[in-house]
């Protein structure tokens, strides 16, 4: 049997998306920019998917500014409410640990130049508490960015309350929206964000190409500059193939979500189930406040870059954590801010499912899951330790 179980890393494109991508390549290959017919039918297929993207999240076309993916999404957005608020003498940026490293990474340059980078912890069950967001803000504060839901352990963070918070206090509010847009409802309007990053590849659209939704009003900075496309805030040529299937995928996703909602959370609560019969394992991040084809899991006793090997041999496609970091030795930051030590966060497993899964995979994952983990504990010198009390076990 062969599983990808790895959808919250990159999906598989729609055929809807593919098709509309080959029609765009083969009969609108002009220059949007270009003032010949051929030109203009690009242009005209370009703001028919800004039109589509801006629908289907509430907001104005001219609010839609497209981007080669998620993370110069989170970038732009971030170095633009800096130097905004750096002209204005603001220079606190709010944050939380377990945020994409697109967005930490940006944040530890901006520290650099001077300044001040707040990390808001989560509770153990991978959610920040809105307090606590509520109590680092003051007038020094120009951005609090904040994801929607964790690329890792799948929690649902409280983005309307903390975007609520930022409002009446007149600070800028960022969310990075790629694991939730076209899995979950989005209204930018109703959640009251100023500025929503996200990305196509993870709704089974193309890959390098995504968009930065940015609230009227919000000054935006340049990351590239070199023309006037995307009224002069994102140079070089639009890529319309990619941004014609983007909006295709998204719109088939959206209409999808309720369906995919109701049919994934009983596989995900199934799995969960069974993996929590394996001894001295632990569910990552909240049971209920999670992502419907989101599971996290960490097994004492074993390291998780052995544990995806052995179960690519047995067809399951899964990660220990965000593909961004998968050749990293170090645990995941985001295991890490939970409380997970370094000895258990090292033995994680994340299962992301596709909209297609079944319960029946959902049983062979268990029941291979089962086999590998039983096998490396077999000869794991640390887990001999644990069994022979020469140390204590923490799950």
């Amino acid at each position: 049997m062969k599983i990808y179980a790895d959808n919250a890393a990159t999906t598989k494109m729609s055929q809807a998306a593919i098709d509309t991508m080959l029609d765009c390549m083969n009969n609108i290959y002009g220059n949007p920019s270009s003032l010949y017919t051929i030109g203009q039918k690009a242009k005209e297929r370009l703001e028919e998917a800004r039109e589509d993207i801006a629908k289907l999240i509430n907001a104005q076309p001219r609010e839609i500014i497209f981007t080669s993916g998620g993370s110069e999404a989170d970038n732009q957005a971030i170095l633009s409410a800096a130097a905004v608020g750096k002209a204005k003498g603001r220079i606190k940026i709010v944050s939380t640990a377990i945020e994409h490293h697109a967005v930490l990474h940006t944040l530890k340059k901006l520290e650099k130049e001077g300044f001040e980078i707040v990390l808001l912890p989560v509770g153990s069950n991978g959610i920040v508490d809105v307090s606590d967001a509520e109590a680092a803000i003051d007038d020094n504060t120009c951005l609090v960015t904040v994801m929607t839901v964790n690329n890792e352990i799948g929690t649902i963070q409280p983005i309307k309350e903390i975007a609520d918070i930022c409002r009446s206090r007149n600070v800028t509010f960022h969310t990075d929206a790629v694991q939730a847009i076209g899995h979950m409802p989005i209204d930018v309007k109703e959640l009251g964000v100023d500025m929503l990053s996200a990305s196509a590849h993870k709704f089974h659209g193309p890959k390098g190409v995504g968009f930065l939704y940015v609230r009227k009003g919000v000054r935006l900075t340049n990351l590239i500059e070199g023309g006037a496309q995307e009224r002069g805030k994102r140079a070089g040529t639009e890529n319309v193939a990619g941004i014609a299937a983007m909006a295709e995928a998204l719109s088939e996703a959206v209409d999808n979500i309720e369906y995919n909602k109701k049919h994934l959370t009983p596989i995900r609560d199934h799995l969960i189930k069974g993996l929590s019969e394996i001894p001295h394992s632990a569910l990552n991040g909240d049971m209920d406040d999670r992502m419907c084809n989101n599971v996290n899991f960490s097994f004492e006793g074993i390291e998780g870059e052995s544990l995806l090997i052995l179960l690519d041999q047995k067809g399951i496609s899964a990660s220990s954590g965000s593909a961004c970091t998968s050749g990293a030795l170090d645990p995941s930051h985001v295991l890490l801010a939970i409380g997970r030590v370094h000895e258990v966060a090292h033995g994680s497993l994340r299962l992301s499912l596709g909209e297609d899964a079944t319960l029946e995979e959902a049983d062979y994952i268990i029941n291979a899951v089962k086999e590998v983990v039983e096998y490396l504990r077999s000869f794991s010198p640390v887990w001999r330790d644990l069994v022979s009390g020469k140390k204590d076990f923490i799950l």
